[in-house]
């Protein structure tokens, strides 16, 4: 065999793996989407508010994910500054997070959440918007 030989079979072998590395696909974080189960749910102190993570591209539940920032406003009814404590609850529905909050009023409200998903580099964030009824 000659050198010239190895050298072409040497950059066809890397030519190869660089294409394949370039064509494995990675997932963004528009790939991901929260929604909410119940768009409306029943006002006061006791209130459970259920949202679901899902991958756009299989439209499948996504579980484990670690949800590190929420916030629940007014935003929608022009009062952005009330806000209301929110804290996580257990949920035995894959891809389903549950959250228990105060919805001290009737109304608009805006909740928005921030969540890491294993495998992925970027910082899932969604922003859900709901009513709270009688």
């Amino acid at each position: 065999m000659s050198a010239n030989y190895l050298s072409a079979r040497a950059i066809l072998g890397s030519l190869a793996i660089a294409l394949t590395t370039a064509s494995t696909s990675f997932a963004a974080a528009t790939d991901y989407e929260f929604q909410l189960v119940q768009s409306e749910v029943a006002h006061g102190p006791e209130a459970t508010v259920a949202v679901r993570l899902v991958d756009r591209r299989t439209a499948k539940p996504v579980s484990d994910a670690v949800i590190f920032t929420t916030r629940l406003d007014m935003a929608p009814e022009g009062m952005e500054a009330m806000t209301t404590s929110v804290e996580p609850m257990s949920s035995t529905e894959p891809g389903v997070y549950r959250f228990k909050t105060n919805l001290s009023m009737e109304g608009g409200w805006r909740f928005k959440l921030a969540a890491k998903v294993q495998g992925e580099t970027e910082t899932v964030q969604g922003e859900l918007v709901l009513q709270a009824t009688p």
